[in-house]
């Protein structure tokens, strides 16, 4: 069962994350039954999904079996361990993340135009600083790729996003954690603290 309290409604900020992430993963289902789930780079236009391949390949089989597909995008941010809160039981040991998943129908991308664009979308989140010639169908080099390449788009049925970032804690277990990530000082402890903070008002 879902736990309501993480739960997340917003769509600015669940675009918001999706448009931090550069990949997720896939899931297929093959005419013999077996399930895929294929690690792949996206966009998100705020509409659809967009992945890339290439023409062939189990993925794309799996695709004409069947477009019904799902798609789950997320990042782990902290390993919460027991003893933050607790000094016996391991029962408190946890993670904070967030996560968006959907589950739709993938259609193939014909439209020389729509590749561009898509792709122009592609390149400026993994190569934001640029250095490439503005893909457009009107340079005879991309013309051609552009015809080469399978771009699929998931049109998604729902969306939904999970952010947990202690909201299930009171308040002196939430202060544990909040300490046992200072002491602890990790890379990401300090962003998850200000997450716990900015999605758990009641405990400020």
């Amino acid at each position: 069962m879902r736990r309501k309290e993480f739960a997340v409604e917003d769509k600015q900020e669940i675009e918001k994350f999706l448009k931090e992430m550069t990949f997720g993963f896939l899931g297929t289902v093959g005419e013999d039954g077996w399930s895929r789930v294929t690690p792949l780079n996206f966009v998100y236009d705020g509409n659809y999904f967009y992945f890339h391949g290439s023409l062939a390949g189990e993925k794309m089989k799996h695709l004409a079996h069947d477009p019904r597909v799902s798609f789950t995008v997320a990042k782990e941010y902290a390993i919460i361990p027991s003893y933050f809160t607790d000094p016996v039981l391991a029962c408190p040991a946890s993670a904070f993340f967030k996560s968006v998943m959907v589950r739709g129908k993938v259609e193939k991308v014909e439209d020389l135009d729509e590749k561009a664009s898509v792709f122009t979308l592609f390149m400026e989140k993994l190569q934001p600083e640029g250095g490439y010639q503005p893909i457009t169908i009107d340079i005879p080099q991309y013309r051609g790729q552009l015809k080469a390449v399978s771009l699929c788009r998931i049109v998604p049925e729902s969306i939904t996003a999970k952010f947990k970032f202690g909201q299930n804690t009171n308040g002196e277990k939430f202060e544990g954690i909040v300490q046992g990530l200072q002491e602890r000082n990790c890379p990401m402890d300090h962003e998850t603290i200000s997450l716990m903070k900015k999605y758990c008002p009641h405990h400020n």
